[in-house]
């Protein structure tokens, strides 16, 4: 029995970014980024459909341009980032178009489907190939335990329960 030879494609971090998207006050909306970042992608095709995603992300890189947020968010009423220094995502399934894996936030993994443009391959101008992603996707903080809460004098809840993700992502084939 024959076995497909994979195709490893490693982060090209200078392409790429991680953002989220928030809700603040239900008439707002804060992005943040997360700045330390890896990801890969094994694949027995040039279309990508099921190849092997993986995704980590240093948890003490985020930036939201606020650094009292910052440090609130890492805090153990968000992320934790003291004891749980990384999340992660690993994929289950590929079909050109939704990418369904694995999240991992503290010590919560949840299955969550992301929606993907995959906007091909191209060579640059040092000969590498390389392929272009765009991933974006909603997940409920509360889901990983990112549960803290407050509500305005008028009401009004200070942080959304629906994170928006926005992933860029550009690999460089190994």
């Amino acid at each position: 029995m024959k076995t497909a030879v994979k195709t490893k494609w490693n982060l090209d971090v200078a392409h790429s970014e991680i953002s989220f998207k928030v809700k603040h006050m239900m008439i707002s909306t804060v992005t943040g980024h997360f700045e330390d970042f890896s990801a890969t992608a094994e694949t027995e095709n040039e279309n990508f459909v099921n190849a092997d995603f993986k995704f980590a992300a240093n948890v003490d890189s985020i930036n939201t341009k606020n650094s009292d947020r910052d440090a609130h968010l890492k805090s153990d009423d968000f992320f934790n980032a003291e004891e749980y220094p990384e999340l992660t995502f690993k994929s289950k399934s590929f079909d050109g178009y939704k990418l369904v894996g694995d999240l991992t936030i503290r010590d919560k993994t949840k299955e969550i489907v992301l929606d993907v443009d995959f906007n091909g391959l191209a060579v640059d101008p040092y000969g590498q190939t390389k392929a272009g992603f765009e991933i974006t996707g909603k997940v409920n903080r509360k889901d990983f335990d990112l549960t803290w809460s407050a509500v305005t004098e008028a009401g009004s809840i200070v942080v959304s329960d629906t994170i928006k993700l926005v992933v860029d992502l550009q690999f460089v084939k190994e």
